[in-house]
């Protein structure tokens, strides 16, 4: 293999096309390089091979590795050679015609063809949001979005699902990922708030094994895998934490706004992710829209793209990281001042490489200006590129520049739609099971009804297929209504959508209601959706759960305020958007396996609590993060005696840092404490249940028991 890698590299660059024209060139053009230079010498440490390739870059060419552009926009291929671009991206939804592996992979290598036609013969390296699966991809597995991972409370499970992701992305050509959000939302009137894996830092930051699955081991070594990616951490830092009504774009309320918090809380809350993210060896960090102000530091709200002392400062100097930094879409053009002030702002802040997707040309004249007016340093530039042309060498695209197609016939492989169907069960969360309604029986006849049972494009909410995702049969997968069906064969499941049909003769409803998909401040509450079921979906419950006994199934990004119909509702999940894969949210509904989802997010009573969060003073929720219950597990009983047995226990495992221990323990306590609640929910027990989770994330066990057992004596 290391062979065939070499001769690729020396074939690719002995066969190179005339030297193309550089967007300001000197007289006279600097000279093509020898296929003998030491940077394409694959056996040299990557370090050499960047120090060997930097000094021979013209500014020009510099500039252009520290620009990416949009396919679209790229209406001439030969602009890549002429501007030297570093890197071309797909925004949610632009996709090749057809939308098929074959396509991408052509497309992808038609734009590398004419990157290595340069006298450098530097490649492209294409980026996407593959941020539930290979979501641009017609075909491609779906994944649960990240607060349905959150719910599962599983890291392994989280990275297996990033495996898959990984492996059907780079099987068509892409190398590079705009994932994982290790944002921690704080108030669910937030667009975005589905990209979290929840409220509590703990919980997002035990989930980013995510990084794993994609990048492989920390050091980067697996990167030119053709199974792995280069992962991003975003959005960098705080964008989970913005004030309702702060945003300044367009008519987002609360996304792209401003998070206010003081230096003790940014830390606690919003960065402790991404030490571990850079410690996990991620390769790409992207700040937020968002602007940070920081309460006492007298700088007031300062757009995340332009501070320096957050990326630079900590980022970079204090966490270490040593990947690139990446801006998000057109995000530079929020900060004040000219576009020339844009440009020296965000690259002198520390940002790598800037996504114009549409002013690729302004940008690469911008820079090449500001630097040679000496307003971006030399050694920023130097220090940018050398950050970019890093990350290529560790993704091996030298040697291997073109689409290793060999993992396609696994695109949506039943395999990959297993861990798809797994991690779907796991993330159902179970909130109310009055009279053990749930799991149903074969035997049963079943009434379903609700305007999210049989659509595969609300289960899989937005970045699917398109940006704002879409309703209808968009993609390959199973609805939860099909699911039923394959489930329950020879049981009578009578579907009517809005519960028209009769519902007498029927032993048990089952009633999916729920979102439909949106994606970033499209999706703010406020812009034009709240936190309320739509008419038709409360009519349906009203109907089916005044006739029978019913299940309801809440599939959305984000809670919902059922407050008013819960005393209706015999049993209700919380499904959130489970992909593709419906098969996993009937696998818990049969009992096939067991419902042992968590809430990642506190559920509110009223939107006027909101933002409620684990930790609050004043914490009264519908339901406690943490909160979910199981249907085939039995609590322990024993009651306060078994309580205190389980304290002395879990100090042990506290004690002698045994996670796994520690986990049963609590897990057992939660069960018992639980089931003596049941539907009464307080705010005495509320506070304590929920901090309970939060501890146990963080290795405290005998302290969650505690407060467990003080939820306990106040139910």
């Amino acid at each position: 293999m290391r062979r065939a890698a070499l001769l690729v590299s020396a074939s690719l660059l002995a066969g190179l096309l005339p030297l193309a024209s550089s967007a300001a060139a000197d007289d006279e053009a600097p000279p093509r390089v020898s296929k003998d230079a030491p940077y394409l010498n694959a056996k040299l440490p990557i370090e050499k091979r960047v120090a060997d390739l930097l000094p021979r870059m013209t500014l020009e060419e510099k500039v252009g590795q520290m620009t990416q552009a949009e396919r679209g926009a790229v209406t001439d291929q030969s602009d890549i050679a002429t501007y030297g671009l570093g890197s071309i991206l797909s925004g949610g939804g632009s996709t090749p015609t057809p939308n098929t592996p074959e396509a991408w992979a052509e497309m992808i290598n038609s734009f590398q063809r004419t990157a290595l036609s340069t006298r450098l013969g530097i490649p492209l390296i294409y980026g996407v949001d593959a941020v539930h699966g290979h979501n641009n991809l017609a075909g491609a597995t779906i994944m649960p979005h990240n607060i349905g991972l959150g719910s599962s409370r599983e890291p392994q499970l989280a990275y297996e699902a990033a495996k898959v992701t990984a492996a059907e992305t780079r099987a068509t050509g892409i190398p590079w990922d705009f994932a994982p959000c290790l944002c921690v939302t704080r108030d669910d009137r937030w667009g975005r708030a589905y990209e979290s894996f929840g409220e509590d830092p703990g919980l997002v930051e035990s989930m980013a094994t995510v990084i794993q699955g994609l990048q492989g081991a920390p050091s980067g070594k697996d990167l030119k895998r053709n199974d792995k990616v280069l992962a991003s951490a975003k959005h960098f830092v705080g964008d989970g934490g913005t004030e309702y009504g702060s945003s300044t774009t367009g008519t987002y309320t609360i996304d792209q706004g401003v998070t206010k918090v003081t230096r003790k809380e940014l830390e606690a809350v919003h960065l402790s992710p991404y030490q571990d993210a850079v410690d996990r060896g991620v390769g790409t960090v992207m700040p937020s829209f968002s602007s940070l102000d920081i309460v006492g530091d007298g700088k007031g709200a300062v757009k995340m793209h332009a501070r320096a002392d957050m990326i630079n400062g900590v980022l970079k100097d204090r966490m270490g990281f040593d990947g690139f930094v990446i801006s998000d879409w057109e995000a530079i053009n929020q900060l004040p001042g000219d576009y020339a002030s844009d440009v020296r702002t965000s690259v002198n802040a520390g940002l790598d490489m800037i996504m114009v997707p549409n002013a690729y040309k302004d940008f690469h004249q911008t820079l090449l200006d500001e630097a040679k007016a000496g307003r971006v340093s030399e050694k920023r530039i130097d220090d940018a590129v050398s950050r970019i042309l890093t990350q290529k060498f560790k993704l091996g695209l030298f040697e291997n520049p073109y689409a290793d197609t060999s993992g396609a016939s696994k695109i949506g492989s039943p395999g990959h739609r297993a861990v798809a169907r797994e991690a779907a069960a796991k993330s159902q969360v179970l909130l109310k099971n009055a009279g053990g309604v749930l799991p149903l029986k074969k035997s049963q006849k079943v009434y379903v009804a609700g305007s999210n049972a049989d659509d595969i494009g609300d289960q899989s909410g937005g970045w699917t297929i398109s940006w704002q995702g879409s309703s209808g049969d968009i993609t390959q997968g199973t609805t939860i209504l099909e699911g039923m069906r394959k489930a329950a064969p020879g049981s009578t499941i009578t579907y009517s959508k809005e519960a028209a049909a009769p519902t007498s003769g029927h032993d048990v409803g089952v009633v999916v209601v729920g979102e439909t998909p949106y994606a970033e401040g499209m999706g703010d509450v406020g812009n034009g959706h709240d936190m309320v079921l739509s008419a038709a979906d409360q009519a349906a419950v009203d109907k089916v759960c005044g006739a029978m006994k019913c299940a309801v199934l809440i599939v959305s990004g984000r809670t919902q305020l059922i407050g008013d119909r819960l005393g209706d509702i015999d049993a209700l999940v919380a499904s959130w958007l489970p992909g593709t894969e419906g098969d996993g949210v009937v696998d818990v509904l049969y009992g096939k396996r067991d419902f042992t989802g968590q809430l990642p997010v506190t559920w509110p009573k009223s939107e006027a609590q909101l933002p409620i969060n684990v930790g609050d003073a004043a914490y009264d929720p519908q339901f406690p993060y943490g909160w979910g219950l199981t249907t085939l597990k039995k609590a322990p009983g024993g009651g306060a005696a078994t309580l205190k047995g389980l304290a002395v226990a879990a100090a042990v495992a506290e004690r002698t840092g045994s996670e796994k221990a520690g986990r049963a323990i609590v897990t057992k306590a939660r069960l018992l404490v639980q089931q003596k609640i049941g539907s009464g929910i307080t705010q005495t027990v509320a506070k304590p249940f929920a901090e309970a989770d939060r501890l146990l994330l963080t290795g405290r066990y005998g302290q969650a028991v505690a407060k467990l057992t003080a939820a306990y004596r106040a139910a």
